[in-house]
């Protein structure tokens, strides 16, 4: 190996290089890795895999000795979440890199439980478990949509159940891995694509059991989020009973098995038809309730005599008709027997404070020409000209003046009231 420069001029051989990358990849040392086993073959004792990481896309070979391999206490498949102590191998021949194992195991359960833990209260903060923003399923939807694995059981059982209950039930399937590192890319797009379908009422999310790291795509938050930010209902219907991924608390209904899903997305034919028999039986019960108790008024109104024969109200009532109608005459007749006296009293009255009366009685009003009454002698200078009212008619006259003596009886008769 040398240390001289590489030019053009003085190009370093390839073996050269390739020491010197084994030497700078020795110098690595050893590293805790964790990530998905993609692939597990094995040959001659010896295991030749590949390690994917868990979020990102990067993929490491790695070789497992068989002496290694032989103090391992756990069995590896493809599809395992694992952590590996491995160190970076430059082979010199045929120029690839690959991970030399020293330990293997699988991710502690306790550490996964730990992650999801954070990630649930990280989201529950966020309010995604919110009962209050759970939505409603409809009655009858129109079109389903689900997300299954391709010609999968929890395929079977959803599409049989549902068309069990209603043949008509229409299915928009979108298919996307339910087990290893593609299920929370594929699951989260397939939820995106069928909520963007207007025509699809409801989104199932159904898979089969398993055990808890194969359900651990949907417990993802890629997932979650994706199934939040739906505006579509989802239903999540994966794993058995016992089996609670945290899709179960953002999904807006949790089934526990994908059967259940279909019972409870899908109502039964027969069940809704025998409601609508029922109600329908209540509602002709009740209206022949309403008529029979109309009939029966109409019955007893018509058979009140007044509506019987409606001369019958006026004959009770003629008599009282006839007692009030002589009263009303005689009360009539009595207040106007008291009115004609007390006007024949107020007539005399008024006959006796009359002028008139006094003329009758042989008295005369003298009047001057302006109208003013001669009250004395002196109210009548010689010359003037007056008028002397009589009880009957008046005559013009014209006053002589006062008398020679005070006091002098006027002339005879009860004219005096002017000389």
């Amino acid at each position: 190996m040398t240390d001289a420069p590489s030019t053009r001029d003085a190009p370093w051989p390839v073996a050269l290089l390739s020491e010197k990358l084994r030497g700078y990849i020795d110098r690595l040392g050893t590293a805790w890795v964790e990530g998905e086993v993609t692939q597990w073959g094995v040959s001659n004792g010896n295991v030749y895999g590949k390690l994917k990481d868990l979020d990102r896309d990067a993929t490491l070979s790695f070789t497992l000795w068989s002496s290694v391999r032989a103090r391992l206490t756990e069995e590896f498949a493809q599809g395992d979440r694992v952590v590996a102590l491995v160190k970076p191998n430059w082979w010199v021949k045929g120029g690839s890199l690959t991970m030399q194992v020293y330990e293997l195991r699988h991710v502690g359960l306790g550490d996964l439980l730990e992650r999801l833990e954070r990630l649930r209260a990280q989201l529950a903060a966020e309010g995604l478990f919110d009962p209050a923003r759970k939505r409603p399923l409809p009655f009858l939807p129109h079109r389903i949509g689900l997300v299954t694995g391709r010609d999968s059981d929890a395929e079977q059982d959803v599409l049989r159940n549902a068309r069990l209950r209603w043949p008509s039930v229409d299915f928009r399937i979108a298919y996307a891995a339910v087990q290893g590192d593609r299920t929370a890319r594929e699951v989260s797009r397939a939820i995106e694509e069928l909520d963007a379908d207007p025509e699809v009422d409801v989104i199932i999310v159904a898979r089969g059991g398993g055990d808890f790291q194969n359900l651990l795509g949907f417990s993802d938050e890629r997932v979650l989020r994706a199934a939040a930010a739906a505006t579509t209902p989802i239903v999540s219907a994966i794993g058995h009973e016992a089996d609670r991924p945290l899709l179960d608390e953002v999904a807006d209904l949790r089934a526990s098995t994908p059967t259940d899903a279909a019972k409870r997305v899908v109502p039964d034919v027969a069940d809704e038809l025998a409601r609508v028999r029922q109600a329908r039986a209540r509602i002709g019960a009740r209206m022949t309730h309403l008529v029979a108790a109309e009939v029966d008024r109409i019955g007893q109104l018509r058979s009140r005599p007044v509506l019987a024969d409606p001369r019958t109200i006026v004959d009770a009532r003629a008599e009282d008709i006839t007692r009030w109608v002589a009263r009303g005459s005689d009360l009539a007749e009595r207040a106007i027997e008291r009115a004609r006296v007390a006007t024949d009293q107020l007539h005399a009255r008024l006959r006796a404070l009359s002028p008139q009366a006094t003329l009758d009685r042989g008295y005369a009003i003298v009047q001057r020409g302006d109208g003013r009454i001669v009250r004395e002698p002196g109210d009548a200078p010689a010359g003037d000209e007056l008028l002397v009212a009589l009880p009957v008619g008046s005559i013009r006259a014209e006053s002589l003046g006062p008398g020679e003596r005070e006091g002098d009886a006027p002339p005879d008769g009860p004219t005096g009231a002017a000389e």
